[in-house]
Order: structure tokens, then C-alpha cells, then sequence
């Protein structure tokens, strides 16, 4: 078996706990998520002609059962700009460049306004890693870009422990893609052999670096999605057993 010479991590229920942010935004008195950007979608259409709100959320949730269609069975993430522009063409509504712009930016860094939480002990991981392994980040992105992942990393104080980065928005391909993978090799300057992954999906996380040589990790921490079934190498449960997980595949 070849020694581990990077260490790639999926980041949502990873690094970050998805949707911990939720609790912070009802506190706050704003919406859901979901419901922000479709009350954003109507306000911005609405300033120039009215529009039904059901129809606008007719819209969005068509378009977002594509963007869902196409990760799932084509392994690309569509980018915020452009399944906004599927949605007004599918309204036959346009917007001024400007407007749209601004729509999107206000989809993309929803999660730089509220952030969410980071997986318990995950900054500690990633400081005794680091010290052994070059580790890479590879995550498919879904509303917040990579651009805006890494300014949330840069805020926790993260960013600095990863020598590369394989966003889907930025790669063009999503996990469990083989060039995803591919990609966070070239960034570590080793084999797909030499790749341990760590995630939360068995399809994505395991399946993916499986089918390119490479060694995974499942972590259930934050949720434990397959963990009854999972072909992992091995399952992290706490991050103050990741090194010592690392160190038995480093054999």
C-alpha cells in the first residue's frame, strides 16, 4: 500500500455543518434559505412588472430540480449566474446587468452573511495534519462559490492549511468525477494512490476516490449518512481520531 502523501477534504457536513446557520437566521428574524432566495427572485422581478409569487417559485424550484438532475447524474454544479438565467428565460423575464449581478451576488454570499458552524475539532485536525500531509480541499460548490468557501475558511482561520483547492464551480466537474480527483492530485504533486479523502457521502466521498485508486474516509460527525454500509477504508466519528486514522493507512 502507498504512503499518504495528501489529505483532501469535502467541506459541507465536513468542515462546515450544513445548514447550522438556519438557527442563527431565525434568531435574526430572516428566512430560511430557501425561501430568501425565491422572496430575492420575486422582489427583483417584481420592481419592474408585477409578477405571481407562485410563479416565480414555480420557477426556481423547476430549476433547481435540474441544477439537482444535472450534479446528481452529470456530476457538473451548474453556477449560481447561470440557473438564474435559466429561470428568466424560463419566466421570459429579463433583468438589467446590474440587477443581475447583484442577485447573484446576494445568492452566493448568503453564507458569508450568517456563516455557518465548523464540525467540532475540525481546526485542530487540520493544524496536526498539515504538519505531515499537504492537504487539498476538493467540495462541490452548490449556491456559495469557491470564492466565497475560501473567504468563510479565511474567516475561521483554515484557509492557510491547504495548499489547493478543487471547487466544482471553478473545475467544471463535481464528485465523485474522476477528474476531481485528478485535479487535487496535481495540486499535491502525487499519485492518485497517495490521496486519502475525507467526507460524508458514501457516492461522492467514498465511491469517487475508490474508483481512482485512491484511499477514503468517512466522517459521520456531524451526519452519519452511510456509516451502516459504507466500503470506507476507514470511519471517523470525532476528529481527535483523524491523525491516528491517517497513521494507520500511512503503512
Amino acid at each position: 500500500m502507498s504512503k499518504v502523501r495528501v489529505v483532501s477534504f469535502d467541506l459541507w457536513d465536513t468542515v462546515f455543518a450544513d445548514d447550522s446557520d438556519e438557527p442563527k437566521r431565525r434568531q435574526l428574524g430572516l428566512a430560511p434559505k430557501p425561501v430568501e432566495r425565491r422572496n430575492l427572485v420575486h422582489s427583483f422581478l417584481s420592481r419592474h412588472n408585477p409578477i405571481d409569487r407562485a410563479l416565480t417559485d414555480c420557477a426556481y424550484d423547476t430549476v433547481d430540480a435540474a441544477f439537482r438532475q444535472v450534479w446528481h447524474h452529470q456530476h457538473v454544479t451548474w453556477q449560481v449566474k447561470t440557473r438564474l438565467e435559466v429561470l428568466l428565460a424560463g419566466l421570459k423575464r429579463t433583468l438589467p446587468q446590474q440587477e443581475l449581478d447583484e442577485l447573484v451576488r446576494l445568492h452566493e454570499d448568503m453564507e458569508l452573511a450568517v456563516r455557518p458552524d465548523l464540525a467540532p475539532g475540525v481546526a485542530e485536525a487540520l493544524e496536526t495534519l498539515s504538519s505531515r500531509y499537504t492537504l487539498v480541499v476538493v467540495s462541490d460548490a452548490i449556491f456559495s462559490p469557491g470564492r466565497a468557501l475560501r473567504e468563510l475558511l479565511d474567516g475561521y482561520g483554515l484557509l492557510h492549511y491547504f495548499s489547493g483547492f478543487v471547487f466544482s464551480d471553478e473545475a467544471g466537474c463535481s464528485k465523485p468525477d474522476p477528474e476531481a480527483f485528478r485535479r487535487a492530485a496535481a495540486l499535491g504533486g502525487c499519485r492518485l494512490d497517495e490521496i486519502v479523502h475525507i467526507g460524508d457521502r458514501e457516492h461522492n466521498d467514498i465511491a469517487g476516490p475508490h474508483g481512482v485508486g485512491a484511499r477514503a474516509v468517512l466522517y459521520t460527525a456531524v451526519i452519519d449518512r452511510d456509516s451502516a454500509n459504507t466500503r470506507a477504508d476507514a470511519v471517523c466519528r470525532n476528529y481527535h481520531q483523524l491523525p491516528s486514522i491517517i497513521e494507520s493507512l500511512d503503512k
